[in-house]
């Protein structure tokens, strides 16, 4: 079924695109579930406001909460955020310090991480955002954590599988962020919880057993998680690891080009999955969307230089030509 969306729907979206704030965020976001049609084909849509309308709302109680300063807020850079959650000694300061340059704290002892560490990592012409964050006990999270964690695009749950107890580590941080509203996707919402990617990562693969434990892991939670077991000590499965945090991103890469020049490909935009030629005008420049006459595509299923529409539906590493 059709959206049919309104102009004052499509208005508060290019504000929400255009709004450099949480508060303007939010009240884009508020715009927008005010003007969108209640009907079927836009339950999705309307489930999606709602999501990010509760994670910024929590970013900001947290902000308020320390006098407007937020010790844990981690500005988004890359194609994307994705936040590390796992118990003590679960391995992640040494995975984000093997994928990225940043300065983590690896110790053989736990609780050396005491607050986010971002770092960048690499996947063929882009940029993923990766933060290292303090562990989870079974008593819960580190005061402020909740909000970076809401606020990322996805949580890599963090399992040491050299340990004896991986299973308790699953149930641990599982249970800490289900019982705060966070559950994944495919799960029931708790009211006023949010859905969110996760993806499950088993550290030390490369250390006596791991093998065996992570595939009784898969075995007993394949249903729950999807997984990927890795070793920052020998670099065995980084390089699939960073593939599937941009599969876990779920956005496409698509490459400008001027009239009569060749394609920049060495700077995507990166969109998420679904968007038109007319949100990649937006991208490029803040009045390219509403001058857009125009576009020529080239790219998987299409013939070079074919003419699209404005709502046509961009695919990874489509080349698009824009003409205003």
């Amino acid at each position: 079924m059709p959206a049919n969306l309104t102009p004052d729907y499509l208005h508060a979206e290019k504000g929400f695109r255009a709004a450099k704030t949480v508060a303007e965020k939010i009240a884009a976001l508020e715009e927008m579930y005010a003007t969108i049609p209640k009907h079927k084909g836009t339950e999705k849509m309307r489930a999606d406001i709602r999501r990010r309308l509760s994670k910024f709302r929590t970013a900001a109680e947290q902000t308020k909460s320390k006098g407007g300063i937020d010790p844990f807020h981690v500005d988004k850079n890359g194609a994307g955020q994705l936040v590390l959650v796992g118990t003590a000694n679960a391995g992640k300061s040494a995975l984000v310090g093997a994928v990225t340059k940043a300065h983590v704290n690896v110790a053989p002892y736990p609780f050396s991480t005491h607050g986010p560490v971002p770092g960048m990592m690499s996947f063929e012409d882009i940029q993923i955002q990766l933060v290292d964050l303090p562990p989870v006990t079974a008593d819960g999270l580190v005061p402020g954590m909740l909000g970076t964690v809401r606020a990322a695009d996805v949580i890599l749950v963090c399992v040491d599988l050299s340990a004896a107890d991986i299973l308790d580590q699953v149930d641990v941080c599982l249970g800490v962020l289900e019982a705060r509203g966070v559950v994944s996707e495919g799960r029931e919402v708790p009211e006023g919880g949010t859905a969110m990617k996760m993806l499950l990562v088993g550290t030390k693969v490369d250390a006596p057993g791991a093998r065996a434990n992570f595939e009784a892991l898969t075995e007993l939670h394949r249903d729950t998680l999807p997984m990927i077991a890795a070793s920052a000590e020998t670099g065995e499965g980084l390089d699939e690891f960073a593939r599937r945090c941009f599969e876990m991103l779920d956005v496409v890469r698509v490459y400008s080009k001027e009239p009569g020049k060749p394609a920049d490909i060495h700077a995507p935009f990166v969109l998420s999955r679904g968007s038109t030629v007319l949100d990649l005008a937006a991208e490029v420049h803040g009045d390219f969307a509403d001058r857009l006459k125009r576009a020529r595509i080239w790219g998987n299923g299409v013939y070079d230089g074919q003419p699209v529409q404005q709502d046509h539906v961009l695919s990874d590493k489509d080349v698009i030509e824009l003409h205003v």
